[in-house]
């Protein structure tokens, strides 16, 4: 009797680990095939997404730099243009980013939860809308490829960090 208890815990335990709800995905990489990789992966434990600055000409979205937490990540692409920088407000996320590309990123509108529109670059290029797949999940960092512009960007969703004591 002992034997068969504890196969049904063992069998229940691991049944339950097979059924626990994925939270991450990835939408992208959106833009051209140039420039090196860049991933803000890491910068993701400093915590959630606080502010963003984005550099712009008359035609693409030169650079990025995002703020996770209170720690800014490095900045990514060229030096021309000028820099737009925008905080959230205390525990808004970003819930979609869509935007336009050719054979680099042109625009970018992050969108939040508290239904602000923060808006990037020029309105032409091919489009693209990006939202996490699981509910309950926001932008937690971004990736993808730089040179002296942005050429691409790819997004990666997640539940929205439990405690951050900086933030």
């Amino acid at each position: 009797m002992l034997t068969v208890t504890l196969l049904a815990l063992l069998c229940a335990s691991a049944s339950a680990n097979a059924i626990q709800a994925r939270s991450s995905s990835y939408n992208g990489e959106y833009g051209g095939g140039g420039g090196k990789r860049f991933s803000h992966s890491g910068n993701q434990l400093d915590g959630p997404i606080t502010a963003l600055r984005v550099r712009v000409n008359n035609y693409f979205i030169v650079g990025l730099q995002v703020r996770y937490g209170t720690k800014w990540s490095d900045y990514v692409g060229g030096r021309s243009g000028d820099l737009e920088e925008i905080f959230l407000h205390p525990g808004e996320s970003v819930i979609q980013v869509s935007g336009k590309y050719k054979w680099y990123l042109k625009k970018l509108v992050f969108v939040t939860d508290k239904g602000r529109y923060l808006a990037f670059g020029k309105d032409s290029g091919t489009s693209f809308n990006a939202v996490p797949l699981h509910p309950n999940t926001v932008l937690r960092f971004i990736s993808g490829r730089s040179g002296s512009v942005i050429d691409a960007i790819g997004l990666h969703w997640d539940v929205y960090p439990s405690s951050c004591s900086s933030c």
